[in-house]
């Protein structure tokens, strides 16, 4: 009976744990194009769309437009259990054609991140700033920006990103009135450099495209967001995502995601006791899983293989005990030629 008292006691602690970490973070989805075959890594089928609409609004969660689930983060407030926000890149077409029906219809608020170039193209690809304005005058939608030109930030120099975003702000500021608050990344891709020019453009918070929920201690300038597609926007998946909780994280070395060592010698810290810890498992796409090694709360991960050139991202995960996943993800920025790295 001992045994079987401890093993409850355990289990009950357990189940504290993984509320408490709930209630401090948040799962922020990323889609792109909607029911368009063409680029099926970057689209959502329509009846992929449908089924985590159904999903959202029996599944016992709370969908929250993503200002406010800053505005929780920054000041500490207890989130609800699986608060969820919705998110879009690059205002194709397809999103006010097909999603913004079905999105607005159930009354789920999101944040469209639009690139100013692109809409002001004009193209048969991409929506009108008139759509645009249709859709805040909603109430439902909030307008974030990628800039001006959709560029590899890390790429450029500070003066160079900074123009891209004066560029950008003045556009916004002619056709809606005023400029966004909310940045993502291009291509999730950033660096230190070009995070204090957009710190310095006015952003509250920007999102990357590297998969965990948002915590209370998530950089707020290099935020993680689970990105949708035709392979991973089957709702297995999406209620996977949907439910997991942040691996509460915090030192992350290398600091900067624009790596000049290649491998790099990546960790973090974790920022409290976890359930479980002796599970943690940490992935790269380019080599599957990675060695690990755990010195107190410090956690070093170690790579045989340099990333190759672009985008390389690495997703640690551990299992609790009611079928859910702690996840923590980082994306690394790789130039095509490799030459910032040694």
């Amino acid at each position: 009976m001992r045994g079987l008292g401890r093993f409850i006691a355990i289990v009950a602690l357990t189940l504290m744990g993984t509320q408490a970490l709930a209630a401090d973070s948040a799962v922020v989805f990323m889609y792109h194009r909607f029911d368009d075959p063409r680029f099926p890594t970057a689209n959502t089928r329509l009846d992929q769309l449908q089924d985590h609409i159904a999903e959202l609004k029996a599944g016992n969660y709370t969908v929250w437009p993503i200002p406010r689930i800053i505005a929780a983060l920054k000041s500490g407030q207890p989130l609800p259990e699986r608060t969820v926000g919705l998110s879009i890149d690059d205002a194709w077409i397809t999103v006010y054609r097909t999603a913004w029906p079905h999105l607005k219809a159930a009354n789920l608020p999101f944040t469209l991140f639009v690139v100013t170039d692109e809409t002001d193209s004009g193209g048969a690809e991409y929506m009108s700033w008139d759509q645009i304005r249709e859709m805040t005058q909603s109430g439902l939608v909030t307008i974030g920006s990628q800039g001006a030109g959709h560029p590899h930030m890390p790429a450029l120099s500070a003066a160079a990103v900074a123009e891209d975003l004066t560029r950008a702000a003045a556009r916004f500021q002619a056709e809606l009135g005023s400029v966004p608050k909310l940045f993502a990344w291009p291509f999730g891709e950033m660096s230190r450099e070009a995070e204090t020019t957009v710190r310095a453009a006015g952003y509250d918070a920007a999102f990357g495209q590297h998969s965990g929920p948002a915590w209370l201690h998530s950089d707020p300038y290099f935020l993680p967001r689970f990105a949708l597609n035709e392979t991973y926007g089957e709702i297995e998946r999406f209620r996977l995502a949907a439910r997991t909780l942040a691996l509460p994280v915090i030192d992350v070395t290398p600091a900067d995601p624009k790596l000049v060592n290649n491998p790099p010698l990546f960790g973090f810290t974790l920022a409290q006791d976890v359930p479980g810890v002796e599970l943690l498992a940490c992935y790269a796409a380019h080599e599957g899983k990675l060695a690990i090694e755990q010195l107190g709360p410090r956690v070093e991960v170690r790579m045989m293989k340099p990333f190759p050139p672009g985008r390389g991202r690495i997703n640690c995960t551990i299992p609790t005990l009611d079928g859910r996943w702690r996840w923590f993800g980082w994306q690394f920025y790789l130039s095509p030629d490799g030459s910032n790295a040694n």
